[in-house]
């Protein structure tokens, strides 16, 4: 990761800029034309068949032969796939997707997987007119007006992290939470709140094969997706997913973890979550928050990391936590002191950052 400081910033020049929006724009072209190939199972095909004309993958495909062949050769020009011979007739090339390539485009559960990114950053920006408006006349935009490529798209980004590191990293590095989970005693229950697309909820099931697992969100689509999900789990037995309200005051008492995973800060009203989350818990047990991982203080310029977030809170963020009203606006941006500031009010009494080393997101310890 790179930064700049303020002095490097004001001597840079008009080109400097130039190169730069240039530069977004040919990764702007990147990002949409692999959404094409990820989205119409170009890549896919190409990795099974090895290499292919454009006709051979058009049929493949079900696809227009016309379109697969310009978006060959476009994708060749950028460096994103192989030809085997330039000079040959348009009809004749034969394209192939690197090993290497294919891991990130292809390979869905590799830390390298990438095409679902792409995914995710078409659907942010389909709602930006509203986006635009919500910045003339205040308010926000509803999480369910970006749609299913959006909420896919990083439900699959998420998923790659919780199938690699969920119950093998992170959970083992709490340890007193990793052995009640881990008991073949009385199983552990757990409430996965804001699960999403649940790919969270069965990573933690798949890796503690006692634990009881229930995933909670509000958001209908998402538990559809995660019922979805489920279904070709084989984890039927130990999981389940409702469209329910935290704050249900029948599960009070009821679990003995609770986890939060990248959402506490679209919430426009993170307290009244967090102390329903504290509610849920029987004697002894803990919430634990996964968040980003953004600088501890405001700084500026930033990385490339407090860039992107502030990215997803300008499109998506702090769009969707104000489209409830009232709201305490957070945006991506949730630092560990504001974080701890809900914790606190919403009545726990200690807030601990995990050892967790990632990127991405902050883990948080919250106990009643």
């Amino acid at each position: 990761m790179t930064t700049m400081t303020t002095e490097d910033l004001h001597a840079t020049g008009a080109q400097e800029l130039v190169d730069r929006l240039f530069g977004a724009v040919l990764g702007m072209i990147d990002i949409h034309t692999i959404y094409v190939g990820e989205r119409l199972g170009l890549y896919g095909a190409l990795a099974a068949a090895g290499d292919a004309t454009s006709a051979e993958l058009a049929s493949a495909t079900g696809t227009s032969e016309r379109y697969v062949r310009e978006w060959l050769e476009q994708q060749a020009v950028s460096a994103l796939l192989a030809v085997d011979d330039p000079s040959a007739d348009p009809d004749a090339r034969r394209y192939a997707l690197p090993a290497g390539h294919a891991e990130v485009l292809t390979d869905g559960d590799s830390l390298n997987y990438m095409a679902a990114f792409a995914r995710m950053m078409a659907g942010v920006v389909r709602p930006l007119p509203a986006v635009i408006e919500a910045f003339r006349c205040g308010g926000g935009v509803p999480y369910a007006d970006y749609d299913l490529d959006f909420c896919e798209g990083q439900a699959d980004m998420n998923r790659v992290a919780f199938v690699n590191s969920l119950a093998s990293e992170w959970l083992p590095a709490v340890p007193d939470v990793h052995e009640r989970l881990s008991s073949s005693g009385k199983p552990a229950r757990v409430a996965d709140v804001a699960c999403g697309a649940g790919f969270s909820t069965l990573a933690i099931a798949a890796g503690y094969e006692h634990a009881i697992v229930d995933g909670i969100d509000l958001d209908e689509a998402s538990i559809e997706l995660a019922r979805t999900n489920l279904a070709v789990s084989g984890l039927q037995d130990r999981v389940s997913f409702a469209l329910r309200d935290a704050a249900d005051p029948r599960l009070e008492g009821t679990y003995d973890l609770v986890t939060i995973f990248e959402a506490v800060h679209d919430m426009s009203q993170p307290v009244e979550v967090l102390g329903a989350a504290r509610r849920l818990l029987a004697p002894d047990g803990c919430v634990i928050v996964a968040d980003e991982r953004v600088a501890e203080t405001f700084t500026a310029p930033g990385d490339e990391v407090e860039r992107l977030m502030y990215g997803y809170s300008v499109l998506h963020c702090l769009p969707v936590g104000l489209a409830e009203a009232p709201s305490v606006g957070t945006g991506t941006a949730m630092r560990p002191d504001t974080l701890t500031e809900y914790a606190l009010e919403a009545g726990f009494t200690d807030v601990e950052v995990l050892p967790i080393d990632n990127d991405f997101w902050r883990f948080y310890r919250l106990n009643p």
